[in-house]
């Protein structure tokens, strides 16, 4: 790897771990784009999802007390499913039009969250949305991880409907990202996709400074103020669900 391509790397990956800290997702949406400029997808995707696990652990480790681990239940055995599913069906999403039904869909629910926090909405009103709900949301969630890697929007969406406190979500989100990464790197282990050596020198040079981005996002997230963090978690969802959705228009 040479002194440009660590550089490049190395701002990319704090850059997307920074926001991974400060918002509990977001780090592939950040990162993938920009180290795509030099490396080729089928290294940026699983390096992703490599840094991911251990990061989003971490992140998950220092706000382990806001977690909500009974929205797991329900959760992690559809993102099972649903990783599986898109594993079996990774042909059909390479079009335009899954990515960018994707991206309105994310864009939608950061939008009504906006919307939400402006209107004054209570916060309790969330818990409304019934639990089972997990179930077509980790579907979704688990094939869009084995396609595109990027699926934090959709958890994050579906569980700002369940979780009111900011603080709760951001510390929930990331023990779901990193079981949804954890189940599409074992299929790409089983496929043989993760046995490039470059891969593994990368990961190895770019852990650290992902794990640091992550705790210098997280100390500033202590700092703001709880209906700031919401509205930075809203404002990411709309863009970042934007972003996917004209990102769809220059695929083939």
């Amino acid at each position: 790897m040479s002194p440009g391509e660590l550089a490049w790397a190395g701002a990319a990956v704090l850059l997307g771990y920074g926001v991974l800290g400060l918002s509990g997702f977001g780090s592939a949406l950040v990162a993938v784009p920009l180290l795509a400029w030099r490396w080729p997808l089928d290294m940026v995707v699983p390096l992703v999802l490599l840094i991911d696990v251990p990061a989003s652990l971490l992140h998950a480790g220092l706000n382990l007390r806001q977690v909500a681990w009974r929205e797991m239940r329900w959760l992690l055995p559809a993102l099972a499913a649903g990783a599986a599913l898109g594993t079996a069906a990774l042909a059909w999403a390479q079009g335009r039009w899954p990515l960018m039904l994707l991206g309105l869909y994310v864009a939608s629910v950061g939008l009504r969250g906006w919307r939400g926090l402006r209107e004054a909405r209570p916060g309790p009103d969330a818990r409304l949305v019934p639990a089972w709900g997990a179930v077509p949301a980790g579907l979704l969630a688990g094939a869009v991880e084995a396609w595109f890697g990027t699926s934090g929007p959709v958890l994050a969406g579906w569980l700002a409907r369940r979780l009111p406190d900011a603080q709760a979500l951001r510390a929930t989100v990331p023990i779901s990202l990193a079981a949804a990464a954890a189940l599409v790197l074992a299929g790409a282990a089983w496929d043989g996709r993760l046995s490039n050596p470059r891969l593994w020198q990368a990961w190895a040079l770019l852990l650290p400074l992902a794990l640091g981005a992550v705790w210098a996002g997280h100390r500033l997230a202590l700092r703001l103020p709880a209906a700031a963090l919401s509205k930075a978690v809203y404002g990411l969802l709309l863009a970042s669900g934007l972003a996917l959705a004209f990102g769809s228009t220059s695929q083939e």
